[in-house]
């Protein structure tokens, strides 16, 4: 367009000025819409086209970051640098941990360089990551993970002058935890993080702890509801693959201590008091069926109960905890306070049959009406006097029990009078050998069980 101005230019006869005018005039307004035009192009493409200061400080064009900084030669450093923010989560029966972390990298890579008068670094975030080369850790036996995003990536990246680089961000992970629940609920578990290069064994990337032990630090509030964690721990060791070769790998080490007190509460103790609640029934009348019977099965099942509520909180392991050693002897107790009383009363009613064929009052199917009528056992001179009991014949046998009922009633009320003032009396009469021995053996056993039991797991 300034050409066209240059050249036009007016001539020295007058009558030619208003021609050249308009032509001038028209040539203007098209280079002028024409300046607007490209202008406008320009801005649509210039993110297009133009790069951004940053990458090209850094030079990201110039180079090809598919490479691994130094390709072909030595491998290269990678410090890594652990912040454990939380321990979120523990789980038995999944057998894993969940953690919360900030995890941070440590390289240098020349290629991203730059010149700085004043030595400062430049920090970004996580939209130049894409663009450069950075190492791939991950972490071995993770089950799920995920980079926190709110309100932005939690990603940092920053560059320093000499091209050494600092690559940060903020990591959930769930991973395994191969625990052992043979001591449990008494047991100390040691679970370990792992992390470790997916495609860059030991000859071309060098993964070590930045500053030694120094390198894994945790908050001072991190604290669960039922493990004590003891200490932490960082590691590094090697790990092979058959295909891929030898590979760099460290370790966040850390014990776990489980508290005792919620499954004092929850189990032992009710456990305790079933025992105890089971040898009530030493001291109460064999002769008292219902109350013996009702007290041995309750606490079998009570028993049951926490046994079940115990096994389905926890895996389904092939080897016996702890818990389960005492819940189960807890049970045999119970169990065995039952079969006591089974035995108590079997083994009155076979001496009571012998006493009274010893006597030759009855036989043993007139003994059984007997007791069907009066619903106890007798063992004292004022029993029933079976007597009128005899081996008549059919015509006579009706007779003969009415008049026996008769005497069983008069027999029942002499009983009464005669207990209001001798219980203690006919209760020591009553008491079987067995119960006698079980009311010192069964607390004496238990009360040994729990020392050597205590003594053994804590």
């Amino acid at each position: 367009c300034g050409l066209w101005l240059v050249f036009i230019r007016p001539h020295s006869s007058p009558w030619i000025w208003p021609l050249q005018l308009n032509e001038t005039l028209y040539l203007t307004l098209l280079c002028f819409l024409y300046s607007k035009r490209e202008i406008k192009m320009r801005k649509l493409d210039s993110t297009k086209v133009r790069p951004l200061k940053s990458e090209q400080l850094l030079r990201i064009e110039d180079h090809d970051f598919a490479l691994r900084p130094g390709f072909g030669g030595s491998p290269i450093p990678v410090g890594i640098d652990v912040q454990v923010e939380s321990i979120d989560s523990i789980s038995e029966v999944d057998m894993d941990f969940t953690m919360t972390l900030y995890l941070r990298h440590y390289w240098k890579d020349e290629r991203l360089s730059f010149p700085s008068t004043r030595n400062k670094s430049m920090t970004f975030d996580g939209r130049l990551i894409k663009k450069i080369w950075v190492p791939d850790v991950f972490f071995v036996h993770s089950k799920r993970s995920f980079i926190h995003d709110t309100t932005m990536e939690n990603v940092m990246l920053r560059v320093y002058p000499d091209g050494n680089v600092l690559f940060s961000l903020r990591i959930t992970v769930s991973s395994m935890c191969f625990m052992d629940f043979s001591r449990f609920p008494l047991d100390t578990q040691n679970c370990s993080l792992e992390l470790e290069s997916y495609a860059y064994n030991e000859e071309d990337l060098m993964l070590y702890w930045k500053h030694g032990n120094e390198s894994l630090s945790t908050d001072e509030h991190i604290s669960l509801s039922q493990f004590f964690i003891e200490e932490f721990s960082a590691s590094s060791g090697l790990a092979f693959y058959s295909s891929t070769g030898w590979y760099n790998r460290l370790f966040i080490n850390f014990a776990l201590r489980r508290h005792i007190f919620f499954f004092v509460l929850q189990s032992y103790f009710p456990a305790m008091l079933m025992v105890m609640l089971s040898w009530v029934s030493f001291w109460i009348d064999r002769r008292a069926v219902p109350a013996r019977v009702s007290l041995g099965i309750t606490t079998v099942l009570t028993m049951s109960t926490i046994i079940t509520g115990v096994s389905a909180s926890m895996p389904q392991v092939s080897y016996i905890k702890a818990v389960d050693v005492y819940l189960w002897i807890s049970f045999l107790f119970v169990f065995l306070s039952v079969i006591e009383y089974a035995a108590v009363n079997y083994l009155t009613t076979v001496e009571e049959r012998k006493q009274l064929k010893k006597k030759g009052k009855v036989r043993t199917y007139v003994f059984l009406q007997a007791m069907a009528f009066d619903g106890c056992y007798h063992d004292t001179d004022t029993d029933i006097d079976l007597t009128t009991f005899s081996d008549h014949s059919e015509e006579s046998s009706t007779r003969d029990r009415a008049a026996s009922i008769s005497n069983l009633d008069a027999t029942r009320i002499k009983r009464k009078k005669s207990l209001k003032g001798n219980v203690g009396r006919i209760i020591l009469q009553n008491n079987h050998a067995i119960h006698t021995y079980s009311r010192i053996i069964f607390p004496t056993v238990y009360i040994v069980f729990n020392f050597f039991y205590w003594g053994l797991y804590i």
